[in-house]
């Protein structure tokens, strides 16, 4: 598989705090990646210089060839709507829309026709286990399925790489495990690349590699034990 997304020597300080201290990381074309650590560790800081909704102190990003580092905040704007998809802790989804309002919303930001964005958005409804309920509001949804929702929102652009930021910190271990199985497997189906960032070796656990994050610094990205991680990945 071909390197997609790298981040090299990635430094960057908030105030006096050096939250990322020459970190690197890469990640090929439909490869999952869990990246963990523990809190304060420089993790979700990677995650966002990497997505280019930071840009770093120093070091580089690459997607594809181009240095997103380099970009103008617009087309960083540009770049995470079009190639690249979010899931974070709290699925962030807009309160006023219906379900497959939400699921579409990436795809009408990007021009489509209303009509093509629902019909598009509409097909993830039954993929995901959510079929009937396309027209509730986000707060009529538990939070597993709020949760697979962002996940269709995320992924219904077909984007080159998706972030997921604690996508399972909000919700119990069976919730948990179910939005993973989803997320997974339909970032698999499309050839995206995944970024998790996870305190939870159970999450982990679903990934094809596992990268350390310590004192804003990643450790080397062969396979990492993820039983010497706190304390060991309990049974899916």
């Amino acid at each position: 598989m071909t390197t997609i997304l790298a981040g090299n020597g990635l430094r960057k300080r908030f105030g006096l705090t050096e939250a990322l201290r020459g970190a690197d990381m890469s990640v090929r074309a439909g490869e999952v990646v869990a990246v963990m650590g523990p809190s304060g560790s420089g993790k979700s800081t990677l995650l966002h210089c990497l997505a280019g909704i930071l840009r770093p102190d120093a070091g580089e990003v690459v997607f594809d060839g181009r240095r997103v580092d380099r970009l103008s905040d617009r087309r960083r704007t540009q770049l995470r709507r079009g190639s690249f998809g979010f899931v974070f802790q709290f699925g962030q989804l807009i309160p006023e829309l219906t379900a497959v309002e939400n699921v579409a919303t990436p795809l009408l930001l990007a021009g489509q026709r209303r009509r093509a964005a629902i019909g598009a958005a509409s097909v993830w409804f039954d993929r995901l286990g959510l079929a009937g309920l396309q027209e509730r509001l986000p707060g009529e949804l538990s939070g597993g399925q709020a949760q697979r929702v962002a996940v269709a929102r995320a992924l219904v652009g077909r984007p080159r790489v998706l972030f997921a930021d604690e996508p399972t910190g909000a919700l119990d271990t069976a919730a948990g495990d179910d939005v993973m199985d989803l997320l997974v497997a339909s970032a698999r189906e499309q050839d995206t690349a995944t970024v998790v960032v996870t305190h939870e070796p159970r999450v982990a656990a679903f990934a094809d590699r596992t990268v350390l994050v310590h004192d804003g610094l990643v450790d080397d990205e062969s396979d990492v034990d993820k039983s010497d991680v706190d304390g060991g990945v309990a049974a899916r």
